[in-house]
């Protein structure tokens, strides 16, 4: 498939009409060899200048989009379980849930379709345990009561869309020169307004303070807010800007956001993936 039609395709409402199916063999969580990733490179950057083309080859593109198939992969799956479950209160709880999970199925498709577009084997889908051995209950399995799977629902929904956010922006920088960069970036601000909308359910704000994972947040998922604290941005120290009086570190570490690197999002997302 040409990339650029795919691309311009990708942009329309096609994808949000419905769910695909799923796939039924769930793989491990693979990984991509240099060679397949250097087997990549002409179909998907053939046709850019030399210059982009010599400074692309110092990234890993192809990485990049599999580790965010990977973390789709497993927003997609936990949204289906949370509407399957019978946890989820009627009303805009479901509605939310209902539309991110078109959005995360769109997600997949796409990394999936321009994967193979380009020539490379996407990775498998892993097997997921959203319980973290028995630490939660999403879905009520063991009757917690529902207003605790509900509360654990939306607490996860918060640490996997943070987590999003920050791993794509965190992958940027490998996608630059790849036609992917500005796709990448339209999911990105997805992630974004979908973690808005989840902490908003949580009757938190829509962005984050600090390092702070919010009130009923558990530890195990701290990891995903470290970093947050940041106030030196483009080599200044935001704090002190303002005009009057300097900015406080809340105010400073909210209008910024802060990437996550690949290992990052990576040893966030395996506690999730049964090996």
């Amino acid at each position: 498939m040409n990339i650029i039609k795919f691309l311009d395709e990708f942009t329309t409402d096609n994808l949000l009409e419905g769910k695909s199916s799923r796939r039924d063999i769930f793989g491990t969580l693979g990984s991509l060899s240099k060679k397949a990733a250097l087997a990549a490179v002409p179909f998907g950057l053939a046709t850019m200048p030399t210059k982009t083309y010599a400074q692309s080859m110092t990234a890993d593109p192809v990485g990049a989009l599999q580790l965010a198939l990977t973390l789709e992969y497993l927003e997609d799956e936990f949204y289906d379980l949370a509407l399957q479950s019978g946890v989820l209160p009627t009303g805009r709880p479901e509605t939310v849930y209902m539309q991110i999970s078109k959005h995360e199925q769109a997600h997949v498709d796409f990394l999936i379709a321009g994967l193979e577009g380009a020539g490379v084997t996407p990775v498998e889908k892993p097997t997921f345990d959203f319980t973290v051995n028995g630490m939660f209950d999403p879905f009520n399995d063991n009757g917690i009561g529902q207003d605790t799977a509900y509360a654990q629902l939306l607490a996860l929904a918060q640490a996997f869309e943070d987590t999003g956010v920050r791993a794509y922006k965190g992958q940027a920088g490998n996608l630059l020169g790849s036609p992917f960069l500005t796709a990448a970036l339209q999911i990105h601000s997805v992630e974004a307004r979908h973690a808005s909308e989840i902490r908003r359910l949580r009757g938190l704000k829509g962005w984050i303070t600090n390092n702070e994972r919010g009130i009923g947040m558990p530890e195990a998922t701290q990891a995903v807010y470290e970093g947050e604290e940041n106030v030196t941005q483009g080599g200044v120290d935001v704090t002190t800007l303002g005009s009057g009086s300097p900015f406080s570190m809340g105010a400073s570490t909210e209008a910024y956001d802060e990437p996550l690197s690949g290992d990052d999002a990576v040893a966030i997302a395996s506690l999730f993936i049964v090996d």
